[in-house]
């Protein structure tokens, strides 16, 4: 009985190189090969699309996909998967769905990009034979993250000159275009510049940036965006970076100790001039003709603020003194020059 079944099991894989042999050679239907896009580490499809007109079970047909390089996906022999004749790389990645006749190929990687070939023949009693293939391609994507802006810390903020990188990782294919927009209210600017990139040798994921400098108005709001381009109407923007209009510099804090040194050197001008001004008064002594002219005002004074009549004895007493006084002023002074 083992002897039969190891028979059996040999007969079938050599039927099955057989078909590989000879599918490498049938040339493909006129069809273009159906485009499906699957994203890195998720699950791509390979339909097969078998309209299965005569109702065919399962039983009844030999199915399986291959790559491009020839190397097996998945086999279905008369109802039971055949593991043994699947490459190694793909062994516990697929899946096939009867309903709508369609492989699954999980954990996606970017070495997956390529053509695939299902194969579908009828096991008829003179052997097999070919009833269905398709092609499909399969591409593989890889979304990068968010761009990301960062500020390269400088020496020009005062020529208001902004530095900064932008970056993002992790993505697949490799994107067209990376460039910084500067928005104001009134106008838009564009900046670009290389975009570096390194690619992993395990991944073949591409990570991507650019250095850029250009100058900011000082007197208005700035809004800075980093744009990774992937194709000519997908673009990926970062965060918006903000940067507030500079106020205008205050003039400088007048330290505690200058404002003391001005209030100590006002006090002391203002106590020379008060000192001054009383020495000079001291000098100066009035004369009789000057006391004279002072009792003069005087009585003008008080004439304006009561009756003449009143006043007029005051007024000839004080006269009679002015002259009493001015005479011995005189006296004396003409017994000095004769002395």
């Amino acid at each position: 009985m083992g002897t039969c079944d190891s028979t059996m099991g040999l007969r079938n894989t050599l039927i099955v190189m057989a078909l590989l042999l000879s599918v490498s050679t049938v040339p493909f239907s006129g069809a273009a090969s159906l485009k499906s896009h699957a994203f890195f580490n998720e699950t791509g499809e390979l339909p097969c699309h078998f309209p299965n007109t005569q109702n065919l079970s399962l039983d009844e047909l030999v199915i399986f996909w291959q790559d491009q390089n020839k190397l097996v996906l998945y086999e279905l022999f008369k109802g039971q998967e055949k593991p043994n004749n699947v490459n190694p790389k793909y062994i516990g990645r697929t899946s096939f769905d009867q309903d709508s006749w369609t492989l699954r190929l999980h954990n996606v990687q970017i070495k997956d990009t390529g053509s695939y070939q299902c194969f579908i023949h009828h096991r008829r009693s003179q052997g097999l034979v070919s009833i269905h293939q398709m092609s499909s391609d399969l591409i593989v994507l890889a979304n990068f993250s968010q761009p990301e802006i960062r500020l390269i810390a400088n020496q020009t903020e005062k020529s208001n000159i902004i530095n900064l990188t932008c970056s993002s990782i992790q993505g697949y294919p490799e994107p067209q275009r990376m460039y910084v927009s500067l928005n104001t209210t009134n106008s838009s600017s564009t900046y670009d510049a290389v975009m570096k990139k390194s690619q992993s040798n395990i991944t073949e994921l591409y990570n991507v940036s650019i250095s850029v400098s250009f100058p900011i108005p000082p007197e208005t709001n700035v809004t800075i965006f980093c744009a990774l381009q992937l194709e000519p109407t997908k673009i990926i923007l970062s965060q918006p970076y903000n940067i507030d209009a500079k106020s205008p510099v205050p003039s400088p804090p007048v330290p505690d100790h200058i404002l003391w040194i001005a209030a100590l050197l006002v006090t002391v001008v203002v106590s020379g001039m008060v000192f001054l001004t009383l020495k000079k008064r001291k000098k100066k002594q009035p004369g009789p003709s000057n006391e004279c002219e002072i009792i003069k005002v005087e009585e003008k004074e008080s004439e304006q603020t009561a009756k003449r009549v009143e006043l007029q004895e005051p007024e000839r007493s004080d006269e009679v003194q002015c002259d009493v006084n001015i005479s011995k002023t005189a006296s004396d002074n003409k017994s000095a020059t004769d002395f």
